[in-house]
């Protein structure tokens, strides 16, 4: 097996994927390649193997005009406004922080009086630019996304991110040393790729009940941060489990 040769006979142009049979373990269109600008990454997604890895090729100058012009898309900003009913200072959120012990000017939370939400912003170079809400009632769904921005909530002034699944766990886990960063769904985008390889190492640390789902992510952040590791937890982050916060500072270090 030489991965070399498989690239070169793929023929891939820049901003291609293509699926296959992993040449490792040769499971059936576990195995991706894909050439984002010259840099070809390889991963295979099946669980129990970890045959990844990336290499550099020549881009044409086709490529290069091409790639400008689609990074130039992706990047291009979805206008938001704030809903005016998204307000500051509610008793609501008060009483949702001293029950999570977080701090809601820190955070900049609102409160959206429609519904009754507690709203944490999604914010971009100082601008807010989509917003997740919770639900402090029964309401459905739980989590409510304002914006079509594909962005994750972030919180935090570290250099390692950590990977939660809710705003609540970000914000929690988010300090001097670590970025909690809430993917708010049940998949990665190429918006929270890009985002996440700014860091030079990501902790996926989702809920206990989703060992797959971390693992998947795990395998999927290869090739765009430097360093990923899974963290198996025992409770959410939110929750503040003394065992897990430990295996975290272990993993971070």
């Amino acid at each position: 097996m030489n991965i070399n040769n498989i690239i070169n006979d793929l023929s891939l142009v820049n901003g291609e994927t293509k699926r296959m049979t992993c040449p490792s373990c040769k499971g059936y269109n576990t195995f991706t390649v894909t050439n984002n600008m010259g840099s070809v990454l390889w991963n295979c997604y099946k669980a129990s193997c970890e045959y990844s890895g990336g290499t550099r090729v020549h881009l044409t100058s086709d490529d290069i005009r091409k790639s400008i012009s689609k990074v130039g898309e992706e990047t291009k900003e979805i206008p938001f406004t704030k809903p005016e009913w998204l307000v500051k200072d509610n008793e609501a959120i008060a009483v949702f922080c001293k029950q999570w012990d977080i701090d809601p000017d820190e955070l900049g939370l609102l409160y959206d009086v429609k519904e009754s939400r507690v709203v944490f912003p999604v914010v971009k170079s100082s601008v807010m630019v989509d917003a997740s809400g919770r639900s402090i009632t029964h309401r459905l769904p739980k989590w409510k996304r304002y914006g079509k921005s594909d962005l994750p909530y972030s919180y935090g002034y570290g250099k390692v991110a950590v990977v939660v699944e809710d705003c609540i766990s970000a914000a929690i886990v988010g300090s001097d040393v670590y970025v909690g960063v809430a993917v708010l769904g049940t998949s990665l985008s190429e918006a929270h790729k890009r985002f996440l390889s700014q860091f030079s190492t990501a902790i996926v640390a989702l809920d206990p009940d989703a060992l797959p789902k971390t693992l998947q992510f795990t395998k999927e952040l290869r090739g765009h941060v430097h360093s990923v590791r899974a963290l198996r937890l025992t409770d959410d982050l939110k929750y503040r489990n003394p065992n897990d916060i430990q295996n975290l500072t272990a993993l971070g270090e």
